[in-house]
């Protein structure tokens, strides 16, 4: 059996069958007339009602949309786990010296 091509659908149909769903009829004789499962066009629809920001809405490809601030957000986090992670190999640097200088001086008496 072959698989099915996914679809890929633009921000301007997206945005359209949300409106029609939300206003002219049901997302099963929506989804019945465009040929797209009832849970796709549900997603969109909760994606719309969600995002306040509607020049984010639909960005496409599998790509978060994000604000700016959010941008900023998942940055500084990211450079803080950078951070976090150089610390601890600088404290088990640290430990495994003063262990070496530890037994090396014990070694001298």
């Amino acid at each position: 059996m072959m698989k099915k091509a996914r679809r890929k659908y633009d921000k301007s149909f997206k945005l359209e069958v949300v409106r029609r769903s939300l206003e002219e009829t049901t997302i099963q004789a929506l989804a019945d007339e465009l040929d797209i499962h009832p849970s796709v066009i549900g997603k969109w629809r909760k994606k719309f009602l969600d995002t306040e920001d509607q020049q984010v809405l639909f960005s496409g490809n599998g790509n978060e949309s994000l604000t700016e601030e959010q941008k900023k957000i998942k940055q500084l986090q990211s450079a803080l786990r950078d951070k976090d992670l150089e610390l601890e190999i600088l404290k088990k640097a640290i430990s495994i010296f003063s262990k070496k200088d530890r037994v090396s001086t014990n070694s001298f008496k």
